[in-house]
């Protein structure tokens, strides 16, 4: 029998001013609600004197996608991943790639249900390794994240946050403790980027990269959509692979991708394959040892390498494995070097397609 999920799930990181508005303590925007009135991410109210979340047990659907499409490359590769995301977000790039879902107010009547275990047991009657929290940020849903990871790893799937990194230190711990592997996107190295183009501060996602990697024990990887004219000087690369080569060390891969013109900014072209190569190249300059493109066919873009000898470990073409010759425990066949990152046994990879799945929330037995 399907059932109608509450819209009104109580959330948790806010308390209350001595104006009777709720500040809410999950992001960094320290939203302060009135009664009835929602957060800049929109799924987060004051209902009555408390905060709820509204799109606990709601989503904009569900797919199962190869896990290089996080992307992650150094996280289980060729495994399968169960996708989805809700709705809404706290940050407002105009340049949003998945804008129809981190945007929407209209997602109530369209979005599936599923219970924190209808997701886990999908994701294992499906063989997928792992459930990403995706398309949107799941910090905003940080309560239906944290709840799904826990019915996850109940049943040994391994779980991803796709996110943009934008949370307070208060939730963050919580929440990515819940977390195996991580895809923080780093928008730019520049304050004005952040502010001008995603109405939000650079310093917040900073810290939380730097949280991450030493304070945690999630398996992190970068992305940087490469925006023409907007984020892609020679010397904002520069600055942004010197930063994460010193304080988050040489083996964090790092992957730039390609913008399409989307949302606010459909006036600015695509990124051409030759900046995603120069990026590549300063990144590399740097010190950096994985650095992928991504958003477009190129085998050397995506190929990663032994850290020591050089040898090609993994060679890819967008989502597609073409090689893998790492062994079970991640190690290089020629010298031996474990690779950075999480491994195991390697089967027939999932390969680059994308299905998508319905779930449906049921009563408990």
């Amino acid at each position: 029998m399907e059932m109608n999920l509450p819209s009104d799930h109580p959330a948790r990181y806010w308390h209350a001013l001595d104006d009777g508005r709720l500040q809410c303590d999950l992001c960094p925007r320290y939203c302060h609600l009135h009664e009835g009135q929602r957060g800049a991410c929109f799924v987060r109210m004051n209902d009555g004197g408390r905060l709820v979340l509204s799109t606990w047990g709601r989503s904009s659907g569900f797919c199962i996608d190869p896990i290089e499409k996080k992307p992650l490359n150094h996280f289980h590769p060729g495994s399968s991943v169960l996708s989805f995301g809700t709705a809404g977000c706290n940050l407002a790039c105009k340049f949003c790639q998945n804008w129809d879902i981190s945007k929407s107010r209209d997602m109530d009547r369209l979005m599936d249900q599923a219970l924190p275990d209808d997701i886990a047991l999908a994701a294992q009657r499906n063989g997928c390794r792992s459930v990403a929290f995706t398309y949107n940020d799941p910090v905003i849903f940080a309560e239906y994240a944290m709840d799904i990871a826990d019915a996850c790893h109940g049943r040994g799937i391994t779980t991803v946050a796709v996110t943009a990194g934008y949370i307070t230190p208060n939730a963050r711990a919580d929440f990515f403790s819940r977390m195996d592997a991580a895809n923080v996107d780093l928008k730019a190295f520049s304050p004005a980027f952040y502010r001008q183009l995603c109405g939000a501060e650079l310093q917040p996602v900073l810290d939380t990269l730097v949280w991450l990697r030493h304070h945690s024990a999630v398996w992190l990887e970068i992305t940087t959509l490469l925006i023409p004219s907007r984020n892609d000087s020679d010397a904002e690369l520069q600055a942004l692979a010197r930063w994460v080569c010193r304080e988050l060390g040489d083996e964090v891969p790092l992957h730039f991708t390609a913008f399409h013109p989307d949302h606010k900014m459909r006036d600015v072209p695509a990124t051409p394959p030759e900046t995603l190569n120069r990026a590549r190249r300063i990144a590399q300059d740097a010190g950096l040892k994985h650095v992928y493109t991504g958003n477009v066919h190129d085998p050397e873009g995506g190929t990663t390498r032994c850290a020591r000898c050089g040898e090609a470990l993994i060679v890819r073409d967008w989502y597609q494995i073409l090689d893998y010759r790492l062994d079970a425990e991640g190690a290089c066949p020629c010298c031996g070097t474990r690779l950075a990152g999480r491994f195991g046994p390697y089967g027939k990879p999932f390969g680059p397609r994308r299905i998508p799945i319905s779930i449906h929330a049921t009563s408990p037995a």
